[in-house]
């Protein structure tokens, strides 16, 4: 078996502020390992999001507790369709090696050396130009799978053991989602880092994942191989509803 990398214990996740607090789940005891790919599904609302960027450290637990992993242990990818003026593929991917800079934040060629092999790692040829600098066309010039893939390099960038990310392909087509599904696979068995996706790719996540972390609103989750929940009849009770049989 391998090492744990996330361990929680009777964790309750949501929302608090100075005159109210909304939990969302509670009682969330579960682990995940290095070099495994973990699909987290449910309907909406049941606190996909909410988990993710609780084990982030974005916000706080509201009970129980979970190995704690600071920013440079832990990488998050989050849904958003970015727009970023006159900045480079090298830029983004350039901002994952800020936890390691110097006050001034300047890139060591042991950084540029990183930032390279991440590229490398999603699928981009690297150019150099006669100085040896990375050149390399504007972020906006791509498109929304390759900037998905640029944002995967970032966090790879990080070198962290744990990627979390929440939706990666909401923006893409099913071409894109295969590839960056398969992409993040590959990264976890290869690199031994555990990835957790929260996704609505049902189809994907079964065929993909090593295990599915299946969220039930207000009931807490199940975690195990894609075949034993289907045995077990869990997406129904999850979903509410027979979702391999959608006509009925």
């Amino acid at each position: 078996m391998s090492n744990v990398s996330i361990s929680t214990s009777n964790l309750q996740i949501g929302y608090s502020d100075q005159h109210s607090v909304v939990s969302v789940q509670t009682d969330l005891t579960f682990s995940l390992y290095e070099g495994e790919m973990v699909c987290m599904l449910g309907p909406n609302g049941c606190g996909k999001s909410t988990l993710l960027r609780t084990l982030a450290g974005l916000q706080p637990a509201l009970g129980g507790e979970f190995t704690h992993c600071d920013e440079k242990n832990i990488a998050l990818v989050l849904t958003e369709r970015l727009s970023m003026e006159n900045t480079t593929v090298h830029d983004v991917v350039a901002m994952g090696r800020y936890p390691y800079t110097s006050f001034l934040g300047g890139l060591t060629e042991e950084d540029e050396r990183i930032i390279t092999e991440a590229l490398v790692s999603v699928g981009f040829e690297i150019t150099r130009s006669r100085d040896n600098e990375i050149t390399n066309t504007p972020f906006n010039a791509h498109s929304d799978g390759e900037k998905q893939r640029i944002l995967i390099a970032k966090a790879l960038a990080q070198q962290t053991p744990i990627i979390l990310l929440d939706e990666p392909t909401a923006h893409l087509d099913l071409p894109h989602r295969i590839l960056i599904l398969r992409l993040l696979r590959q990264l976890a068995h290869e690199q031994n880092k555990t990835v957790l996706i929260s996704t609505h790719e049902l189809d994907l996540a079964l065929a993909l994942s090593d295990r599915i972390l299946l969220m039930t609103p207000g009931k807490g989750i199940q975690l195990d191989t894609a075949e034993n929940l289907k045995k077990a009849d869990a997406f129904t009770s999850s979903f509410g509803m027979d979702i391999f049989s959608p006509l009925g």
